[in-house]
């Protein structure tokens, strides 16, 4: 199977209700994308082979050298064709494009996704403060999440 290519776009206010719904119909919050809708990006085919809508979502908050990818989900439909795997390669280089030299991320449900991608397990309190202070870290992702981080540096862009 080959990987899908995808394409990202920023969130907007015209899009927020598609990433909001998204977001909600997973499970994961959405309490701050409102405020911080220039985080996130809507990822459709560049085929468009499932139609026109976005078969995903995902944010990334900048903060220095540091990042945090949060809240990353495939559309239900779309699942099981590699598209969860184009989707983090693109917010990942697009996190680099941008500075970020270690990426962090907050999971209950994909760890293992997330540790075959070359993410390792670390204590929240290794987490730097920047990012402990971020409103998905402190406030919107329970305290059993699993906290992990990568190092984007050296890494090419399969964007």
């Amino acid at each position: 199977m080959t990987e899908p290519r995808i394409t990202l776009r920023r969130a907007d206010a015209g899009t927020v209700p598609t990433v909001v719904a998204l977001l909600e119909a997973n499970d994961l919050p959405s309490g701050d994308v409102r405020s911080k809708a220039d985080r996130f990006y809507l990822a459709s085919l560049e085929r468009g082979e499932l139609g026109a809508d976005p078969v995903g979502v995902g944010g990334i908050e900048v903060e220095g050298r540091h990042g945090l990818l949060r809240s990353v989900v495939v559309r239900e439909s779309a699942r099981g064709r590699g598209i969860g795997t184009a989707l983090c390669d693109a917010l990942e280089a697009r996190a680099a494009a941008e500075g970020v030299e270690t990426l962090f991320l907050l999971t209950t449900t994909a760890a293992d996704f997330f540790a075959e991608r070359g993410y390792e397990r670390v204590e929240r309190s290794a987490v730097p403060p920047e990012i402990r202070g971020t409103s998905q870290f402190a406030e919107l992702c329970p305290a059993t999440a699993t906290c992990m981080r990568t190092s984007l540096s050296g890494r090419v862009s399969r964007e």
